[in-house]
């Protein structure tokens, strides 16, 4: 089965591109920037908290770098629930960051805020399609379910002692 999901393209003060599509975290709609060079899916430590309790998100022992900053430190959350058309990722692990140098970007050219970025975890394991001229994301169901974990550093460290 193949969900397709609508993109909208936004030009950013024509310096390039994002994609945005709407999703939903915790059956709540929301907004996300699909980026196949994000490692990971990641959501804003502000908006995040509009779909969830405070006390959701824990302290998290590995530092993120990328999305146009230095190293950060995250924080995790489990997800209820996020859907994506009608894929839904049930018990969905995912990093927390401050993003709010995107939604001030946004907000200074007139765009909506973000919840978080759709990153490659999500995009390989449902092997997306993105289409520019259509403006749409495809996913695959795979055959087998996809186990969404969250990765800590502590699992490096036990092979550093070895």
């Amino acid at each position: 089965m193949i969900i397709k999901i609508p993109l909208r393209l936004l030009n950013i003060e024509g310096d390039g591109f994002h994609l945005q599509a709407k999703v939903k975290i915790n059956g709540k709609p929301a907004l996300v920037i699909v980026d196949t060079g994000a490692s990971r899916t990641v959501f804003d430590k502000t908006e995040i908290l509009k779909y969830l309790r405070t006390e959701e998100i824990a302290e998290h022992d590995q530092v993120s770098t990328g999305l146009g900053t230095s190293d950060m430190i995250s924080q995790v959350v489990t997800l209820d629930s996020f859907s994506l058309g009608k894929l839904k990722i049930d018990k969905f692990p995912a990093v927390v960051l401050d993003l709010q140098h995107v939604n001030h970007t946004y907000a200074a050219i007139g765009f909506a805020a973000i919840a978080g970025v759709l990153g490659s975890d999500v995009l390989v394991a449902y092997k997306a399609v993105i289409d520019f001229p259509k403006k749409l994301l495809s996913l695959s169901f795979p055959k087998k379910p996809v186990k969404h974990v969250s990765r800590s550093r502590k699992k490096s460290s036990a092979k550093k002692k070895k």
